[in-house]
């Protein structure tokens, strides 16, 4: 009986996300955008907080919320909450997904933000992404970036047409105007990220 216990135990130890829960701080980063520079939150002095996506070239769920995603950068990044996408798969693991294959669907599909590669995969698993996409809306406060809400950019990852909840613009919505978001966390669905 205790070798079981042991072992369910372990097992739950295995499977649980070790990611940001809301309202952990997450820490900052360095990776390396398409242009061939190196981003850091911290480089963005006067944001007030940031919308971090993680997403890629190859997963039809990403593709579905490309233009969804570049029109959040539009709308709130002159709020001070710009889109930091960050695409987490491993090349060697998905092809496509080269830094040279980032940069030429950023060209096409006219991204105004930042899109990183997660270099080594180190970014992804701190976050506790699971999914592409899978967002993560962050508060810039004295203390640090405040995790503030987790999961899906709205409610119909195939048809923009039927989307009745706008998670990620409730929450910044809610957080430009000093509140915290009604809705905190949702499931991400999407792709699983790639790896070896």
């Amino acid at each position: 009986m205790k070798s079981i216990l042991i072992l369910f135990g372990s097992l739950l130890l295995f499977t649980h996300n070790h990611g940001y829960k809301v309202g952990d701080l997450a820490t900052d980063f360095s990776l390396p955008n398409i242009d061939g520079e190196m981003v850091s939150l911290s480089d963005y002095d006067h944001a007030k907080g940031f919308i971090v996506i993680f997403t890629c070239n190859t997963c039809p769920y990403s593709i579905a919320y490309e233009d969804r995603i570049v029109a959040l950068d539009k709308k709130y990044t002159p709020l001070g909450y710009p889109v930091i996408a960050i695409n987490p798969n491993d090349p060697a693991a998905q092809n496509s997904e080269e830094l040279s294959d980032m940069k030429q669907r950023a060209e096409d599909k006219g991204f105004s933000f930042p899109y990183l590669q997660d270099k080594g995969q180190k970014v992804y698993p701190k976050f506790g992404a699971t999914r592409t996409p899978h967002v993560f809306v962050l508060e810039k406060q004295d203390k640090g970036n405040v995790v503030q809400y987790i999961g899906a950019i709205d409610d119909s990852s195939r048809n923009p047409g039927k989307v009745k909840h706008y998670y990620v613009e409730d929450a910044v919505g809610a957080l430009l105007a000093d509140q915290l978001p009604k809705v905190s966390t949702t499931k991400a669905i999407g792709c699983s990220i790639k790896t070896l």
